[in-house]
């Protein structure tokens, strides 16, 4: 406790100064989730509080975050989508699976798994990041140009026909949940479809037009639509906003531009009176528990989106967990990786309780913590609690500020979040495979791969599928290079030191096999093709296997296999220098002894070579 307010002063300064700085981004963040600003600055509070109070970064800053957002925007909207477009309906399943994303967290830090995130692969982060800037920059081009498909009526009455098929789809579902014989009893169909309003109509076309236009693929798809009828005002307030941001850095980085900007464009909007769009009311008074978590919690509801839930978890991990490295070089310290991940895991439990989307650890506001003389884990929970006093006491004013205005930080922040150096870097990376008639990078392939699925398909799959591609590849590479060190060779173009004074008469009669690294399932393809390159007069093959450290299952049963074919053609097998691994995995498959009595295993070659002399070279002898 004495070490948590040695640094009072400065902790003080450096989370009023982050909670300042996260105040814009957490209202952004809430108003693309599409849970609305509220949502947004909920989350801010509660993960930067309770992240900092358990996590294991003195000076981390946690909060809603670009990646965080993006993601929970796909899982909102899709179920959304399948609760017929009410949000206040489909918000406990939503606020259910950030709960699981965070108690997920937390178990990923019990189970001591923070140290293995720094092994995913560089180019599926890469793809990841600059897909989450692009879907952010194209989902807000609509509201920077003043276009909200729900309120284009030519555009929505595309969608009646739709629109009155789901809703007697819809009838019929609930009809066949009664036990009620649609065919036999269709008057009961028809008098509840006189109960369907024009209304009910039109909030259903509403809905599946923002379903069609949503996503990166969706707005690209209703750019030409919201070309035609431009907003002047609303792009002018997101112009505005987009050159101050960037232009105020160029004057001072005392002051966030980000919020200079927010301040300012919201000034001159209210002032002169514009006509602009505000953003959603935000509530006054103190965040209130929402319990429909628990008292209408469904599993059939929450378990498709378990796997969702994990990618979120594993996310926020890797997001905090980077910006815990940059705190670390920044203060000299060292974070606890498994602690952080409980810290992270708490806050978004709590936060999606209280209605907040899922956060972490924020790279800026993290070093705008320790820039300003943030040293303890109090500077986190002080950020917090500026925020909550912005909430309670501007909460009004704070509803106030325009759409538009949001939308131009937003678009700033996609560009931020693109990872421009791996980009530059695609040209001098070395071209190692071929693509049909053209070379190239494999680190490059997996980074289109998941930059083209995260964009226009799905986050999720896009990252699943990238890391097994990156998998495979790696394993190929090094299946190569034990190839490549593991040749099949008679003993005259290959001989070792100790081999030197090998009979000489025996050279045709013995043949050795070195074994150079791992024998897995990268290597089998190589190491089967060994019994058909053993010659004919050969009647003993002695293997040398004191470079072979490692056999997986697959290197395993193709050792079975070879050794089964060579006993058929009365081959004696001989072993020199067996590890200590491989012998047990033999063990336990019965290679040894059933294949290879123990006598015909051996420490070293010397051993080998004598038992040859006593028993091999007798038989030559006799036979000639």
């Amino acid at each position: 406790m004495k070490k948590l307010f040695s640094n009072i002063r400065g902790d003080a300064f450096g989370g009023i100064t982050a909670g300042i700085v996260a105040l814009p981004l957490a209202l952004a963040f809430g108003v693309s989730s599409g849970l609305g600003p509220t949502a947004g600055l909920y989350g801010a509070i509660f993960i930067s509080f309770f992240a900092a109070l358990f996590g294991g970064t003195n000076t981390q800053i946690s909060g809603p975050t670009a990646p965080m957002t993006a993601v929970s925007m796909v899982v909102i909207a899709g179920i959304v989508a399948a609760n017929d477009g009410d949000v206040s309906k489909a918000l406990p399943t939503v606020l259910t699976v950030f709960l699981l994303a965070g108690l997920m967290q937390v178990g990923l830090g019990v189970l001591g798994l923070g140290k293995y995130i720094r092994y995913i692969p560089y180019p599926v982060v890469s793809g990841f990041m600059t897909a989450i800037g692009l879907i952010i920059i194209m989902t807000q081009i609509l509201p920077a140009l003043g276009y909200y498909p729900k309120e284009d009526m030519p555009f929505v009455e595309q969608f009646k026909p739709q629109a009155e098929e789901t809703i007697l789809e819809n009838i019929l579902r609930e009809e066949a949940g009664e036990g009620i014989l649609v065919l036999e009893n269709f008057k009961e169909t028809i008098e509840r479809s006189h109960h369907i309003s024009q209304e009910d109509i039109l909030v259903e076309s509403q809905t599946l037009a923002a379903k069609k236009t949503s996503g990166a693929l969706g707005a690209i798809k209703a750019i030409p639509r919201a070309l035609k009828d431009i907003n002047w005002l609303e792009l002018i307030l997101a112009l505005g906003t987009i050159i101050i941001i960037y232009g105020f850095k160029r004057i001072t980085k005392a002051v966030p531009s980000t919020l200079v900007a927010l301040a300012v464009m919201s000034a001159i909007a209210v002032v002169f009176g514009l006509d602009y769009r505000p953003i959603d009311k935000i509530p006054s008074g103190l965040p209130i528990p929402n319990l429909g978590i628990f008292t209408e919690f469904k599993l059939a509801s929450v378990t498709p989106y378990v796997f969702t839930a994990l990618t979120l978890a594993l996310l926020g991990a890797i997001d905090s967990l980077l910006t815990s490295v940059v705190a670390d070089n920044m203060t000299k310290t060292k974070h606890k990786p498994n602690k952080e991940l409980v810290g992270q895991g708490i806050g978004n439990s709590i936060a999606a309780i209280f209605g907040g989307i899922p956060g972490a650890g924020a790279t800026i506001r993290t070093v705008v913590n320790i820039t300003s003389g943030g040293k303890t884990k109090l500077s986190g929970m002080i950020s917090s609690v500026m925020l909550l006093a912005i909430l309670l006491g501007l909460g009004p004013v704070a509803s106030r500020i325009p759409a538009a205005v949001l939308a131009g930080i937003l678009l700033t922040v996609g560009f931020g979040v693109m990872d421009f150096k791996g980009i530059k870097a695609i040209p001098s990376l070395p071209k190692d495979m071929n693509f049909g008639l053209f070379k190239i990078s494999s680190e490059v392939l997996i980074m289109v791969i998941v930059l083209i699925l995260s964009t226009f398909w799905n986050l999720v799959y896009a990252v699943g599928i990238g890391l097994i591609i990156a998998s495979l590849m790696f394993m190929k590479k090094i299946g190569d290079l034990t190839a490549e060190r593991s040749d099949v060779k008679p003993l005259k173009e290959e001989a070792w030191d100790d081999e030197g004074d090998f009979p000489a008469n025996l050279k045709e009669a013995v043949f050795i096999k070195h074994i150079k690294g791992p024998l897995f399932f990268g290597t089998t393809s190589d190491f089967q093709q060994l019994t058909a390159q053993i010659p004919d007069s050969a009647k003993t093959v002695i293997l040398r296997l004191g470079r072979m450290q490692y056999v997986d299952q697959s290197g395993l049963y193709a050792m079975e296999d070879m050794l089964q074919d060579l006993n058929k053609k009365n081959v004696e097998v001989l072993f020199v220098d067996l590890l200590k691994q491989p012998k047990y995995m033999m063990e336990r498959i019965g290679i040894i002894p059933q294949l290879i009595p123990k006598a015909h295993i051996f420490k070293d070659f010397k051993t080998c070579l004598q038992w040859i002399k006593q028993n091999i070279i007798a038989k030559h002898n006799g036979g000639n």
